[in-house]
């Protein structure tokens, strides 16, 4: 599933108008045709719609005049100016009048309660106000016609966009339409990724409205939804004949006194998700404890210079951070392995919080890198605030990922993975997983992939994906999930999703 912004979208169409000599009405035609496919024909009987004056609303009336051919009963109201209709949304306009339909005007306020006394009575309300292209405060009327409507629908069918939402942002400008469904076109909108959307969105639906896809990929900008059957590609075949060498060897650096669950989360979830070998090297004080509580991994001591250093030769991917602690000590470690290190490497928690004021160490740097912080630890490393970073996630990952040529893994909802140039967007997981060690088990599973050679940005989305797939099964039985019960299940489901 693509994702894209309200300017993508506009310049799809207007290539496929205007270069391929497709009729906007023909694609507006297409799209009342998907939007009607997914209204409950067969239980309602009464609907509302409530247009605008631009191709939305011109969508908003093509439904209406085929709810009106199958026999529904349908009220028709126009927010805005006849006058100001544009050329598409005026011939819909114009059939509805010609096939006898009232269509009453809401220019002022004296206008909404006639729509408030049909919305009490409706099966359906489907707002077709405002799509993608909206971007201004919407003024009190407007505000005022979306309170009515959310407060006497009951159910609500939105258009591309639900009206008042910025399509790329997904700021509420002023008020938004509550949606229990979205019906969208072509592609994901940006927007709906953001915290706090989906209250306003309710089920998403993508449709396809007849755009050729070598219009789509001509202007997409690289933005995807992960779905399952991604993920399904990228997880190696066992060769019957394999052995452990051929899974690859894990070095997992983590731990230190009073932070052995965080180097033992991670230790094992490089070992479930199916890595050859692997090795957790770990402060002198948490070893003994951590090698009685490791059964298939090895462990060593990371303060061994020597010794970590025939370790780093040795591996095809090196995790490092978990539970080290945030001091000279650990950016010490850092440094040497960045410095040292030719195979792919993960850096997560402390080991991502050392570099903050150090990012030039990265130029020293020999091999891909995936960063996997979460939106406390991206503010110490780009100096922006949590705020700015949570309104503009994509752009903040993208822009260190390019600048520093790594995989940035930004954790949250939709957690975001980008190489800069491909960006990724995971749909699974949920608050039910928000508890210690989520993030350095997902660490492992994204080290136990590479080591089985899918390549940093793959591995990064994968496990992104499966980590929080696992704790959407878990939940729909449980209360909150801990990364336990996630390491649990990870062999199992990256069974489930190979023989999908």
């Amino acid at each position: 599933m693509r994702i894209a912004t309200a300017e993508v979208m506009r310049e799809i169409d207007r290539y496929a108008i205007e270069e391929m000599g497709i009729p906007g009405i023909v694609l507006m035609e297409n799209a009342a045709l998907k939007v009607l496919n997914h209204l409950d024909l067969e239980y309602n009987t009464n609907f509302v719609l409530v247009c605008g004056t631009g191709n939305n609303g011109g969508d908003g009336f093509a439904i209406a005049r085929h709810l009106k051919v199958l026999g529904k009963n349908i009220k028709v109201f126009l927010v805005g100016d006849s006058n100001k209709l544009s050329g598409d949304c005026r011939i819909n306009y114009n059939i509805l009048k010609n096939m006898g339909v009232c269509i009453s005007k809401i220019r002022n306020f004296d206008d909404i309660s006639d729509l408030r006394d049909y919305l009490v009575n409706s099966d359906v309300t489907i707002d077709a106000v405002f799509g993608t292209g909206l971007k201004r405060e919407l003024e009190e009327l407007y505000c005022s016609i979306i309170s009515i409507i959310n407060e006497n629908s009951k159910y609500i069918v939105a258009i591309d966009v639900p009206s008042g939402m910025n399509s790329n942002s997904g700021k509420i400008l002023g008020n938004c339409i509550k949606a229990d469904r979205t019906v969208t076109f072509e592609l994901y909108k940006r927007g709906f990724l953001n915290y706090d959307t989906d209250k306003y969105l309710g089920e998403i639906i993508v449709e396809e409205i007849g755009i050729p896809e070598f219009i789509i990929s001509q202007f997409h900008h690289n933005e995807f939804m992960v779905e399952k059957h991604m993920i399904h590609k990228y997880i190696p075949q066992r060769n019957r004949y394999a052995y452990k060498g051929d899974y690859g060897r894990t070095l997992v650096v983590a731990g230190s006194k009073g932070f052995t669950g965080a180097a033992y989360i991670a230790t094992q979830a490089a070992v479930k998700s199916g890595a050859g070998l692997v090795t957790l090297a770990c402060h002198e004080d948490v070893r003994d404890v951590l090698s009685i509580k490791l059964n298939e991994a090895m462990t060593a001591n990371y303060s061994n210079k020597e010794d970590l250093q025939e370790f780093i030769d040795k591996s095809n991917v090196i995790a490092v951070g978990p539970g080290m602690g945030d001091n000279d000590k650990t950016l010490s470690i850092v440094r040497f392995i960045i410095e040292n290190a030719k195979c792919p490497m993960v850096i997560d928690a402390d080991g991502i919080n050392v570099l903050k004021n150090h990012l030039e160490i990265l130029e020293k740097k020999h091999c891909p890198m995936v960063f996997t912080p979460h939106l406390g630890e991206m503010s110490r490393l780009t100096g922006y605030t949590i705020d700015y970073i949570r309104e503009n996630r994509l752009e903040v990952a993208k822009e260190f990922a390019q600048k520093y040529d790594v995989v940035v893994l930004l954790k949250g909802y939709h957690t975001v993975v980008t190489d800069g140039k491909t960006t990724f967007i995971n749909p699974t997981g949920n608050s039910a997983m928000a508890s210690g060690g989520m993030g350095d088990c997902l660490t492992g599973i994204i080290a136990g992939f590479i080591s089985q050679a899918i390549n940093p940005l793959e591995a990064a989305f994968s496990a992104a994906f499966i980590h929080g797939y696992i704790g959407d099964k878990l939940s729909k039985n449980m209360f909150c999930v801990n990364a336990t019960q996630v390491l649990n299940e990870i062999p199992y489901t990256i069974k489930e999703i190979q023989n999908s």
